[in-house]
């Protein structure tokens, strides 16, 4: 099976530096099936106009692809309205607009709660609507082992103050994989909504809205093997409605004057201007790519290859490996005794393979593990056991060469 969902994406066989590419760095950015870039092709070539408001047949069928696109992550998220489908850039535009749009609702006196694991995209937009509206930002901490501490997260909703809690569903760092459903009864049971950021476990878990119960969902396009550009918030219906609009502009009013305007409907009212018309046709190919593959076997093998590389990296000398939560995606951060992750990662980048090093996007997270860098290994549908020796491989090598 493996070989031919390789062969579905055709940058793997490309070569770095004279070697074969090793890409083990799915979860900055995914490589790309040959069937995301052939919709969105084959969209530029034969049919592409202006989406929404042309009457013409190229416009009616681009609008009609684009419209699709949603259909499809409706029903990947199990949604039970494809209107609740909000299309932004990625997860930091969605993330962005929940503080703008919902946020602007909350008032001094009430409070978000977010969590030590998260990555800056859930971390300063609610930095900056603290800022703008005196709100209280309280923070979740996490246990040593990189898991987060439920008893105190329950504690910080106690006093009925938390209007939100954001928070993400899989660390982008330590592969950490939070109890959504849980957190979301804790949430409610203490009177708070919840948005659950998804950028890392939509890619390697099934994912049911309804039945996690959450009231935001976001994620990004380019980690689910789909073109950059294009992201995803879902919202419950009854709290997309009252929400104000983030962008103002064309596309997303009813009526406009001079002296006043009103909005169209959801989703419509949260998607100013002409969106990212053939990226979100692309993003429609990626959902049914992961669809093709199916949930179950993405968990095995990727289950499988955690495991397998957690006890691969751990029998290099030097290694650690941060972090040992309960439940852990393809994610795997370690440090090399002696030697800079800047430097691991360069030298594993002149033997053809891709990590990525540095604090990913997750300053705090890293004071709180006391580290200032890791390198990291992420893991696709597409990574195999070999790729994973490559790269203990090309450690042994970087540990004689830097320590």
């Amino acid at each position: 099976m493996i070989e031919t969902v390789r062969s579905r994406f055709p940058i793997l066989s490309e070569r770095v530096h004279g070697r074969p590419l090793v890409f083990l760095d799915s979860a900055a950015s995914a490589q790309k099936p040959d069937c995301v870039v052939e919709a969105m092709q084959d969209a530029a070539y034969h049919q592409y106009a202006n989406i929404h408001r042309g009457l013409h047949w190229m416009s009616e069928r681009t609008t009609d692809a684009y419209e699709s696109a949603r259909t499809d992550v409706a029903r990947l998220l199990n949604a039970p309205d494809r209107r609740e489908i909000v299309f932004t850039r990625n997860s930091t535009e969605a993330i962005n607009l929940v503080a703008h749009s919902f946020g602007s609702l909350l008032k001094a006196g009430q409070a978000v709660l977010i969590s030590e694991l998260e990555h800056h995209a859930n971390i300063v937009p609610w930095l900056m609507l603290r800022d703008r509206t005196g709100i209280e930002l309280r923070v979740a901490p996490i246990l040593d082992n990189g898991d987060l501490d439920l008893a105190a997260y329950e504690e910080l909703l106690s006093d009925g103050k938390v209007a939100l809690v954001a928070i993400t569903h899989m660390s982008n760092v330590l592969g950490t994989v939070t109890p959504a459903t849980k957190l979301t009864e804790i949430a409610h049971a203490n009177g708070a909504r919840i948005l659950l950021d998804g950028s890392q476990s939509i890619v390697h878990q099934r994912i049911d809205v309804q039945a996690i119960g959450a009231d935001f969902f976001v994620f990004t396009g380019h980690k689910l093997y789909g073109p950059t550009g294009i992201g995803v918030l879902w919202g419950r219906m009854e709290l997309l409605d009252v929400m104000p609009p983030f962008l103002g502009g064309g596309d997303m009013i009813e009526h406009v004057s001079f002296e006043r305007a009103t909005w169209a409907h959801v989703p419509h009212k949260f998607e100013a201007g002409t969106p990212a018309i053939l990226e979100t046709i692309g993003l429609g190919a990626a959902v049914r790519f992961v669809e093709e593959l199916g949930y179950d076997a993405i968990s095995r093998h990727e289950h499988a290859l955690t495991s397998y590389g957690l006890e691969r990296l751990s029998q290099v000398d030097g290694v650690s490996i941060i972090g040992s939560p309960a439940v852990r995606g393809g994610v795997v951060s370690f440090v090399m005794e002696g030697a800079h992750p800047h430097d691991i990662a360069t030298i594993l980048d002149q033997l053809g393979i891709a990590i990525r090093a540095g604090q990913h996007c997750a300053e705090p997270l890293m004071h709180r593990l006391g580290v200032h860098a890791t390198a990291r290994a992420s893991f696709g549908v597409y990574t195999t056991t070999e790729e994973i020796d490559a790269l203990v491989s090309g450690l042994e090598r970087a540990r004689m060469m830097l320590t």
